[in-house]
């Protein structure tokens, strides 16, 4: 779950928790293997989402349950840093 707190902007996130992320690379099955990579036998599930109008890249939902704040942002950092990975959001 996440909340926002109006006061400070400040976004607290209850933990375990289904986190998403949109992972963007030039070569579709290279992405997944990207992926599949990362997570190794991590439970998750991964979704095609869409081609660029040029059909330069491809982007994929990646879902899987976070347990904390830096495992969240350990699979966001091991993911960015793929050779074929271009983007996570």
């Amino acid at each position: 779950m996440v909340i926002i707190n109006d006061s400070d902007k400040k976004v607290e996130i209850s933990y375990p928790c289904e986190w998403r992320y949109k992972v963007i690379g030039e070569k579709k099955e290279a992405v997944e293997d990207a992926i599949k990579s990362v997570m190794g036998e991590r439970p998750h599930t991964v979704t095609f989402s869409k081609s660029s109008n040029k059909g330069n890249y491809h982007s994929y939902e990646l879902c899987t349950l976070v347990h904390n704040e830096d495992d969240r942002t350990e699979l966001f950092k091991e993911l960015k840093k793929h050779d074929d990975v271009k983007m996570v959001l």
